[in-house]
């Protein structure tokens, strides 16, 4: 079964790979989770993955197979209550194993243990089957939306979803 635990600062490298290839480019396209028809820059700057992973309000979790980093995703403590949950990813050949399943369900668990009593995320407005997915996991659309941090041309928004984690 594959290990989920803490990512280190060591692990940057790989974690900006693994983000690249899941959310951007052609590599990314051979999975249903992809922002690469949407977006085609970088993902993360790799200082702004550095900051993450020095934050001690930020815990990314990792998915490997052996050595190699399969998965990924980061509970951010917003708030006392709160937690953001970000950067959901699997290889592109690795989706629809129920990695991803997991990783949701670790970083859940991960947030509880630290008391956090609900967690939000952002999703593209655009990307309709993965807030679905997201629904089906118990997480519910607020109504309310966010801009994008870049201006694009078309504009595009985030949808907020938010799930209690009693």
């Amino acid at each position: 079964m594959t290990a989920i635990d803490a990512a280190s600062p060591a692990d940057a490298p790989a974690l900006k790979a693994l983000l690249e290839a899941a959310y951007r480019g052609d590599s990314a396209r051979a999975g249903w989770n992809h922002e690469a028809d949407i977006l085609d820059d970088e993902r993360i700057a790799r200082a702004e993955l550095d900051a993450l992973l020095a934050d001690p309000a930020v815990t990314i979790l990792t998915a490997r197979e052996g050595s190699t980093l399969i998965g990924c995703v980061a509970v951010t403590r917003k708030s006392a209550q709160l937690g953001y949950l970000g950067m959901l990813c699997v290889l592109p050949n690795l989706q629809s194993g129920g990695l991803g399943r997991r990783l949701l369900d670790a970083a859940e668990a991960h947030a509880r243990s630290i008391g956090l009593s609900a967690m939000e995320m952002t999703v593209i407005d655009s990307r309709t089957s993965l807030i679905a997915w997201y629904v089906r996991r118990g997480y519910v659309l607020t109504g309310e939306t966010r801009p994008f941090p870049v201006l694009r041309d078309p504009p595009i928004t985030f949808a907020v979803l938010e799930k209690p984690l009693d």
